[in-house]
């Protein structure tokens, strides 16, 4: 169950970057607080993970998870650029979360 929080958290990590942006474009009471929310459920299920992963783990994965999925989300929503190099530095990151979770 562990693993399923920590992905939960990866997950509402991606969302609350994501708010960021949204934070970014109208600066508003109701945008504060989802931006809260996210990233306040990141925190949640990332406690939850780590009673049951190790620290150092939990943390990068977690953290991979996150900027892997931002970069993905810019990419498909913001018009990122999508330039193989970028593409390739992902799926090392993500090929490094996997490598991670086998040896853990």
């Amino acid at each position: 169950m562990a693993w399923g929080y920590l992905i939960l958290a990866g997950v509402f990590e991606m969302v609350g970057v994501s708010l960021i942006n949204k934070f970014n474009q109208e600066k508003s009471l109701q945008a504060v607080i989802y931006l809260l929310l996210g990233f306040g459920a990141s925190f949640f299920f990332l406690n939850l993970a780590m009673n049951d992963i190790s620290m150092g783990t939990a943390y990068a994965i977690w953290t991979g998870i996150g900027a892997a999925g931002g970069a993905l989300m810019g990419m498909l929503f913001y018009g990122e650029a999508k330039d193989w190099r970028r593409i390739v530095c992902l799926l090392l990151i993500i090929g490094s979360a996997i490598g991670l979770k086998l040896v853990a």
